[in-house]
C-alpha cells in the first residue's frame, strides 16, 4: 500500500532477536525511466519516479547535450505501464549533440574502431572548472550535519541517495533524493538551473561514493567543489585534477580528507 510518493509500504516476515514478527517495511520505488529525445531513444535509468523534470534537465545538462534549460523546448512526462517516458524536443544545436553522439555508440559489433570510440567517450577530456568559493572548513563539515534531515525518502527506506547543495550564503537546498547516485545529481543539477543558482556559490554534497561518472557530470555542470561521506575511486581524484575541481572525501564528525585543489578549503 503506497504511503508517500517514491514509498511503499510491503509486508515482510522478520526475524530480530531470536524472535520473528510479521510487519511491513518502508521501500524506496524505483521503475524504468526512458529518455527521448525527439522521438528518438537514447536511455533507460532505474530511477526514483519523483523529480523527473530535473532529472530530464540535469541529465540533459550533465551529458553536455543541453546548454542551459532553453534548449529544451518541451518535456512530457509519459507513463507507460512498464514505466515512465521522459519526452523531449530539444532545440536544433542540443538535437546535433545528441545525433553525434547516438553516431558514435551506435552498433556495439566489436571492431576496434567501435571499441576504441566508446572508449575515447567514456574517457573525454572534460572542461576545466575554474573559480569557485572560498569556504571553511568547519563550515563544509557543519554542512554535512544538515543533510540527514533533508532526505525524507532515505530516513524511511534507508536505501536512497542524496545529492544536494550548499552555499556559505544560502545553507542547504536544493536536495534531491533517488535510488541512484548519478541520477541524484542529475535531478539536483536540474533543480539548480531551474532556479538560476550557480554552481560556483558553494559545493555538492553526496551521500555516496565518488566515481569518474560523478566528477565527469560536476565537470560539465561546472561544480568547482563535490563531497562526499564515502571515499572517491582513483581514477575520480585523477579526473578531479585535472578538471580543477577540489574533491572532498570521507565527511565525518570530526572532520574530512582533501584529495584535490585544496585551496578552496580554509583550513585556518
Amino acid at each position: 500500500m503506497k504511503t508517500t510518493p517514491g514509498i511503499s509500504r510491503l509486508p515482510e516476515h522478520a526475524w530480530r532477536h531470536g524472535a520473528s514478527a510479521h510487519t511491513e517495511r518502508s521501500l524506496a520505488e524505483e521503475c524504468a525511466i526512458a529518455i527521448t529525445y525527439n522521438d528518438l531513444p537514447y536511455a533507460v535509468m532505474m530511477a526514483t519516479p519523483l523529480d523527473l523534470e530535473d532529472f530530464a534537465l540535469g541529465f540533459s545538462l550533465t551529458e553536455g547535450f543541453a546548454a542551459g534549460p532553453g534548449d529544451i523546448i518541451s518535456c512530457m512526462t509519459v507513463p507507460h505501464e512498464l514505466g515512465i517516458e521522459l519526452r523531449m524536443v530539444l532545440a536544433r544545436p542540443a538535437l546535433e549533440r545528441v545525433l553525434t553522439r547516438r553516431r558514435r555508440v551506435a552498433g556495439y559489433t566489436g571492431c576496434g574502431v567501435c571499441g576504441l570510440e566508446s572508449l575515447e567517450q567514456a574517457m573525454r577530456p572534460l572542461p576545466e572548472v575554474t573559480g569557485g568559493a572560498i569556504i571553511r572548513a568547519e563550515a563544509l563539515r557543519a554542512a554535512f550535519s544538515g543533510l540527514a534531515a533533508a532526505q525524507p525518502l532515505n530516513n524511511a527506506a534507508r536505501s536512497v541517495h542524496a545529492a544536494a547543495f550548499w552555499s556559505p550564503v544560502l545553507g542547504l537546498g536544493p536536495v534531491r533524493e533517488d535510488v541512484g547516485r548519478h541520477n541524484a545529481l542529475d535531478k539536483l543539477a536540474g533543480a539548480l538551473a531551474k532556479t538560476g543558482r550557480a554552481a560556483a556559490e558553494g559545493a555538492v554534497l553526496l551521500t555516496s561514493r565518488i566515481s569518474i561518472e560523478l566528477v565527469q557530470k560536476s565537470a560539465i555542470g561546472g561544480i568547482p567543489l563535490l563531497a562526499a561521506i564515502s571515499a572517491p575511486t582513483a581514477l575520480a581524484v585523477r579526473a578531479a585534477e585535472q578538471a580543477g575541481i577540489t574533491l572532498v572525501a570521507i565527511v565525518r564528525e570530526d572532520g574530512f580528507e582533501v584529495f584535490t585543489h585544496g585551496w578552496r578549503i580554509d583550513m585556518d
